[in-house]
């Protein structure tokens, strides 16, 4: 993950890093469901490592064609050209 809890996130924002070659679309403001089937113990073992924060130089070399660096001020985004999902494809079908 290259963002930690409470950051805010907008449509089309790389926020992670998947073993699979796609890409995969996250909610990553959606909480997790509550349900009463649980093992003993399941939620104390649940741990988050820290987010990975990149340099800028990291940022350009991490990112594909269809990917852009955010850089303001405060800080420093990757994010996809086309930040819609259902735009994204749309243009992936054109190019076929």
């Amino acid at each position: 993950m290259f963002i930690g809890p409470g950051v805010e996130v907008y449509e089309g924002m790389i926020v992670g890093v998947s073993p699979k070659s796609e890409d995969i679309t996250v909610n990553v403001c959606k909480k997790k469901h509550a349900t009463n089937t649980r093992a003993s113990g399941s939620d104390e073992a649940l741990k988050l490592t820290p987010p990975s924060i990149m340099s800028l130089e990291q940022c350009l070399e991490f990112i594909r064609d269809d990917e852009l660096v955010e850089v303001t001020p405060k800080n420093i985004r990757m994010r996809k050209m086309i930040l819609s999902k259902e735009l994204r494809m749309k243009q992936a079908a054109r190019k076929k």
